[in-house]
């Protein structure tokens, strides 16, 4: 992917303390990077397409080596796809047209869109699941919750009950949630999950399995009201699992190690947790944070895109009866976003990314 020039700045570049630092002092070279976050946040991963397509298609490829990959939702899906055989491009580009394809009526129940998301996920691993596991270089981690209570349940009024107290719960305090949900991370067992000990929520962590990856992608996709939750994931145990990034929305977590956690995402900041979207003073610990480089979108970026906005999940509902307009739309988010990863590539390649960085 050749770089191109751009009159504005494409990406918002922030680093904890300690990344930034080194990055100043040294530069950035794909070696330096052993671990890979995946946020939450449905269609807005079309948006940052070009970005995966530079960093797995072309520039970590440059230094192969042992990374872990960790996602919640749509992250999981993501990295799950650059997990796939030896063209990581291939997989998010398939990815990308899969979810741009899928089409719901008005009124669309959450078993339908269960059966949905089922078919894609059946078409984008098509009987690769054991590459995913294999791969040479990469290790997923996707995280899961376990719902208690009201939340083990689908019945939409059962369920709502069981939102409301969360909620009202979260906003008390978010070591609150304890009481509905806990944090599942199912892992390629090759490699322990790229974490410090987590004390903030009860959390387990498991081994991913060819009897167990396709459960674990779907409950990391399963919003509730929208999906049905996954029951009884093998090797996990009994119970209703959803979306992971009902606690871990951005991973605000504690990465391990002394790499740097390259973090591709949607927005400049990092939410904890889904509950915290309306929350502005519910920020990403800066101690947890002090080795992310976290690349984003610019505002001016998003400025010139149709709606001035990434795709996300509300385009199912604007574009209601005209399924063709919002395909058009989300496809020009994607090649759009081939800026985003060219910059990327010009940044680091003329080593001026540290003129660049903000802090996290």
């Amino acid at each position: 992917m050749s770089a191109v020039q751009i009159k504005f700045p494409a990406l918002t570049l922030r680093a904890g303390q300690r990344a930034a630092a080194r990055i100043r002092e040294r530069g950035l070279t794909p070696a330096d990077v052993g671990i890979l976050p995946g946020a939450a946040g449905g269609p807005k991963a079309l948006g940052i397409q070009g970005l995966d397509l530079a960093l797995f298609g072309d520039w970590l490829p440059r230094a192969p080596r042992e990374r872990s990959l960790i996602g919640a939702s749509i992250g999981s899906w993501r990295f799950a796809s650059a997990c796939l055989a030896a063209d990581a491009a291939a997989g998010i580009r398939r990815l990308g047209e899969l979810y741009t394809a899928q089409r719901f009526a008005k009124g669309v129940t959450m078993a339908e869109v269960s059966r949905s998301c089922v078919r894609m996920l059946d078409e984008l691993l098509d009987g690769r699941d054991a590459d995913i596991l294999a791969n040479p270089h990469y290790r997923l981690n996707v995280v899961v919750v376990k719902s208690h209570g009201l939340l083990a349940h689908d019945s939409r009024g059962t369920l709502g009950l069981g939102l409301s107290s969360v909620i009202g719960n979260n906003l008390l305090g978010r070591p609150r949630l304890a009481r509905h949900f806990e944090r599942i991370i199912l892992h390629d067992e090759r490699l322990p999950p790229p974490l410090a000990p987590l004390h903030d929520f009860p959390s387990r962590f498991l081994a991913l399995d060819t009897g167990n990856l396709r459960h674990a992608l779907l409950a990391s996709g399963s919003i509730p009201m929208v999906m049905e939750g996954v029951r009884d994931i093998p090797g996990v145990g009994p119970g209703t699992y959803r979306d992971g990034g009902l606690l871990d929305y951005h991973l605000d977590l504690p990465y391990r190690g002394d790499d740097i956690v390259l973090y591709p995402h949607f927005t400049d900041r990092v939410i904890p947790g889904w509950f915290d979207k309306g929350l502005p003073w519910r920020r990403g610990c800066t101690t947890r944070l002090q080795d992310v480089l976290l690349v984003s979108p610019s505002r001016e970026y998003l400025a010139r895109l149709p709606h001035g906005k990434l795709p996300d999940r509300k385009d199912f509902t604007r574009y209601l009866g005209d399924d063709a307009g919002r395909e058009r739309y989300w496809r020009k988010a994607m090649d759009e976003s081939q800026r985003l990863g060219d910059e990327f590539l010009e940044l680091v390649e003329s080593g001026r990314l540290g003129e660049r960085l903000l802090p996290l």
